[in-house]
């Protein structure tokens, strides 16, 4: 399958898919997300691939939701069924990825935000650039931290460190990530692929079934309560969005002014 946004490169045992928009912040339109879906999906019946590298350029992992793409609009003043649909696609990328049987690695260089954290923790391990930092910008946009990924946050790094990094929105810097638990190795600027293909290479000469048996048997106790915790996040996301609160967010980030809200 030929990508517009992603490259894949399959070597021996494992795999690496890049993400690259040429936009320089890899925004998460709706297209690149069906990609990163498909491409997700087509190691499903890959039995020969024990382990896949997920990264984006070394000057960024990804800016999260694509707020100016056209598509992502079309749904705002459709039928409500539609509108709730439409918002199935960044769960559905995340789940995508964290129901692979192959371990999977994010590379992170440069930042990574919103969406594009959600996804980074739909993957087994992270790995980060030193200078790279991760944040969660819904909040102080009036949205609400979806795509299932609030359960992931808490399992990484706790209740009380999944509340600051959500609710303030604030830069969190690899060094810090790093003692929070966010992500596992933190590496030089530049070598995070590097130490993503040395943890690949070691897991593709490992049996493949005791991987993927392992890997499936923590998954179940880790993620047991996952869905029943955040199954409704995507309506809180609409309830979230349909207030006054919300477009004030948008427009003073669009406009660059210090937002004001009302609760309305």
């Amino acid at each position: 399958m030929s990508y517009e946004f992603l490259n894949v490169e399959k070597r021996t045992g494992y795999a690496v898919v890049t993400i690259d928009r040429g936009d320089g912040i890899n925004a998460l339109s709706r297209q690149l997300m069906r990609e990163l879906i498909a491409a997700a999906e087509s190691f499903i019946d890959d039995l020969d691939t024990t382990a896949i590298i997920l990264t984006g350029t070394q000057k960024v992992f990804s800016a999260g939701a694509d707020l100016k793409d056209p598509e992502g609009n079309t749904n705002q003043n459709g039928r409500l069924i539609e509108r709730r649909h439409a918002l199935k696609i960044g769960p559905d990328m995340c789940r995508a990825w964290e129901k692979l049987e192959q371990v999977t690695i994010c590379a992170i260089e440069g930042f990574c935000l919103g969406g594009g954290s959600a996804l980074s923790l739909a993957c087994d391990w992270r790995i980060a650039g030193k200078s790279s930092h991760m944040r969660l910008p819904e909040i102080p946009l009036a949205m609400n931290m979806s795509w299932h990924s609030i359960p992931r946050l808490v399992r990484a790094v706790g209740p009380s460190r999944a509340k600051l990094y959500t609710i303030l929105g604030e830069r969190l810097y690899a060094p810090e990530a790093l003692d929070w638990g966010l992500v596992d190795f933190m590496m030089e600027d530049g070598r995070a692929l590097d130490k993503a293909v040395e943890l690949a290479e070691k897991v593709a000469v490992l049996p493949p079934i005791s991987v993927r048996m392992s890997k499936e048997s923590i998954n179940m106790t880790a993620n047991a309560l996952n869905q029943a915790t955040s199954y409704m996040d995507r309506d809180q996301f609409m309830l979230s969005s349909s207030g006054t609160d919300f477009p004030e967010a948008v427009s003073a980030f669009m406009e660059k002014r210090a937002p004001k809200f009302d609760g309305g």
